[in-house]
C-alpha cells in the first residue's frame, strides 16, 4: 500500500518540476523566440514592440522570425531610422513588405516615389533597382518575407565593379 503514495508523490514531484522548468524557460525567454521553419507545426507568436532588433545595415535593424536571411527564406520584422535612406539598389530574391508603423519610402529607378503606410503591401521582386528608406519623422516598422537569402547589390558598387 505504501506503493501508491510513493508513485502519487514522485509523479507531483516530477510535474512541479516540470512546471518550473516550463515558467523558466519562458521568462528566459521573453522577447525572445524560437525561429521555425514556416512549414513548422508549431505556433510562433513575437510582438513588434517587443522583438529582439539587431543591426543590419547603417539606419536598418531586422528581427528575424523564421528562416536565416544569411542562408535563404525569412520572414523578418525590419525597422528603418527616420530618415533612412538606401541609394539606388536591388535585392536578389523576391521581398515582399506589410508595413505596420511610419512609413516605407519607394522610389523606383524608373517611377515617381511611393509612400507605403500602416497595413499597406509592397512586393518588391528580385532584380527590381529602387531606392528605399523610412519617413522622415517615423521611420519605418514593417514586415518583410523573401523566399531566399537577404542581399542588397548598390547600383553604384557595381558601377565601380564594371570600371575596373
Amino acid at each position: 500500500m505504501k506503493f501508491v503514495p510513493i508513485v502519487i508523490a514522485s509523479l507531483g514531484t516530477l510535474l512541479c518540476a516540470g512546471v518550473l522548468a516550463a515558467a523558466a524557460a519562458q521568462e528566459k525567454g521573453k522577447g525572445e523566440f524560437q525561429k521555425k521553419a514556416p512549414d513548422s507545426k508549431s505556433v510562433v507568436y513575437v510582438s513588434a514592440d517587443k522583438a529582439e532588433y539587431k543591426p543590419v545595415i547603417p539606419g536598418v535593424s531586422r528581427a528575424v522570425l523564421t528562416g536565416d536571411p544569411e542562408k535563404g527564406a525569412y520572414q523578418a520584422f525590419t525597422k528603418f531610422e527616420p530618415g533612412a535612406t538606401h541609394a539606388l539598389h536591388t535585392h536578389p530574391h523576391d521581398v515582399d513588405i506589410v508595413v505596420l508603423k511610419g512609413a516605407y519610402v519607394y522610389k523606383p529607378e524608373k517611377g515617381e516615389e511611393q509612400r507605403v503606410g500602416p497595413g499597406g503591401f509592397l512586393h518588391l521582386p528580385a532584380g527590381d533597382r529602387h531606392v528605399s528608406g523610412g519617413d522622415a519623422k517615423e521611420g519605418a516598422l514593417f514586415y518583410e518575407a523573401s523566399s531566399g537569402k537577404f542581399g542588397v547589390d548598390f547600383v553604384e558598387k557595381e558601377k565601380e565593379k564594371e570600371k575596373k
